[in-house]
């Protein structure tokens, strides 16, 4: 029986470690692609001008605009939807947010009808742009984390859509 000789063995091991740590790191890489793939809009900037606050989002993959935001101060992610008449949150997300469970609703969701609740956001934030009491549902059933911002939010706003960018300006005046 031959032994294997102690440099080969060390070097058996450290290219398992360098071949682990290539995969690790393709994962990561890979990954953090995906999810800026999906959310081109993690990290939001604003354009103040006088009377105004501008945030511009670029559409996903998709052609959808998702984006980074917070509610009440937590954070979320938005899916901006003109079809949507309130803004939509899953039940998951608003236990997690500790929203406020108002009058019950029948809603008509891509799925068929559901029963939901009225709730009430204080305080919704895109970048710099603010608002305050926004009316929304709670639709059990609804799956992922993703909030849809529809029109209770969005009617608050001008909004353009042009080249695959969105562009959503708060008058502040």
């Amino acid at each position: 029986m031959s032994q294997a000789t102690p440099g080969r063995r060390a070097g058996k091991v450290l290219m398992l470690l360098a071949w682990a740590a290539g995969l690790y790191l393709a994962t990561q890489f890979f990954g953090d692609w995906e999810q800026r793939r999906q959310n081109p809009n993690q990290h939001v900037t604003s354009q103040h001008g006088d009377g105004y606050i501008e945030v511009q989002l670029a559409g996903n993959g998709q052609g959808h605009f998702v984006s980074a935001g917070t509610i009440n101060g937590q954070p979320v992610q938005f899916m901006l939807d003109t079809g949507a008449t309130d803004v939509a949150l899953p039940e998951g997300v608003a236990r997690r947010l500790n929203l406020s469970r108002g009058a019950p609703v029948s809603v008509s969701t891509a799925n068929g009808r559901a029963e939901g609740w009225r709730t009430e956001i204080a305080t919704l934030q895109l970048g710099d742009i603010q608002l305050h009491n926004v009316r929304a549902l709670v639709v059990p059933g609804f799956e992922g984390n993703q909030v849809l911002l529809g029109m209770s939010a969005l009617k608050q706003l001008e909004f353009t859509q042009r080249s695959g960018n969105l562009l959503l300006r708060q008058t502040t005046k």
